[in-house]
């Protein structure tokens, strides 16, 4: 079968010749239809990824597909089933193993491409803005990076709960993407001084953080007193170093959260926010917004169109 392996940190990752892989205990075989790509799977080839497997493996974090069969001890997903999983790696290829538990059944009516690009997006910014920074309705949400992959569903939940958004992203193009998610309030980050803007309009209660660096700064300074910040990623390159006094003065909490961590020591939270969400999507609260697909052969392409940050939503290579 097809596969886009990353033999080393040395070499760009191909696509390539493999055996189709047998399941074994605990497993599922899927045909793989579809699988979303993330901002860490740039870092992966890197070796900058705090999850990145040991090369030779086969890239692709998130997928969608049909379960064809069942290792040793597994007796769901039944074969035949339509499932979302998150691997880790292993979903940029025709077919895969993987841990029967981390199987999520996608509705009927949610497209294969959707599905792949729906858990890491979607399963971020649900727990982070649930479960950690407690997003109220009636509060002022900015969503930095609003846009890209996480951010824009970030959007899309946060008008749902019933927050007030503001987005900030670059260019008018990515405005009007963040704008049809359900934000109320449009920032071009290149425009002007971002901390001054978010102040006048009173400034804001929670922070969506994916992009670091300036940004982030800025929407600290407009803070109110109690915010709370949530980091979520440094797309811009730069890991911001947060000065105490300020957290001190105004009673800010700023909150790491990593998603995949969950999977390790509270994967019951994480299974609970996916089947909600997969409810929203089937009640038709939200709608993934997949900006670009690829076939597999393409698979470099994609990746480049996500390093250069041109994509809005999320990149789906479909197999």
């Amino acid at each position: 079968m097809r596969a886009f392996l990353l033999e080393d940190h040395t070499t760009p990752p191909h696509l390539a010749e493999i055996t189709q892989p047998i399941p074994g205990p605990g497993q599922i075989l899927v045909k793989i239809a579809a699988c979303g790509l993330n901002f860490a799977d740039l870092l992966m080839v890197d070796g900058m990824y705090q999850d990145t497997p040991t090369p030779p493996f086969t890239m692709g974090m998130e997928l969608a597909g049909t379960v064809m069969g069942l290792g040793p001890g597994v007796d769901m997903p039944k074969v035949g089933a339509r499932v979302a999983i998150f691997a880790g790696q292993g979903g940029l290829a025709e077919y895969g193993v993987f841990d029967a538990r981390r199987a999520v059944p996608i509705p009927d009516a949610m497209p294969f491409p959707q599905a792949a690009g729906f858990l890491v997006a979607y399963g971020t910014s649900h727990l982070a803005l649930t479960r950690k920074a407690g997003l109220q309705p009636g509060e002022r949400l900015v969503v930095l990076g609003a846009a890209g992959g996480v951010g824009l569903s970030a959007v899309a939940l946060g008008a749902a709960m019933g927050a007030e958004v503001v987005a900030v992203a670059r260019g008018a193009e990515r405005l009007a993407v963040a704008q049809a998610a359900g934000a109320h309030h449009l920032i071009d980050s290149r425009d002007g001084d971002l901390a001054a803007r978010l102040k006048a309009l009173g400034g804001v209660d929670v922070v969506y953080d994916a992009v670091g660096g300036a940004d982030f700064d800025a929407a600290l300074r407009a803070t109110r007193p109690e915010g709370r910040i949530l980091t979520i990623g440094f797309a811009s390159g730069v890991v911001p170093q947060i000065p105490a006094n300020l957290l001190l003065v105004k009673n800010i909490s700023v909150m790491g959260f990593y998603w995949g961590g969950y999977l390790r020591f509270a994967p019951d939270v994480l299974n609970a926010s996916l089947t909600e969400l997969m409810a929203l999507y089937a009640a038709g609260r939200i709608k993934p917004h997949v900006s670009a697909t690829f076939p597999l052969e393409e698979t470099a392409a994609a990746l480049a169109l996500l390093r250069e940050r041109k994509s809005t939503g999320k990149v789906v290579v479909t197999i």
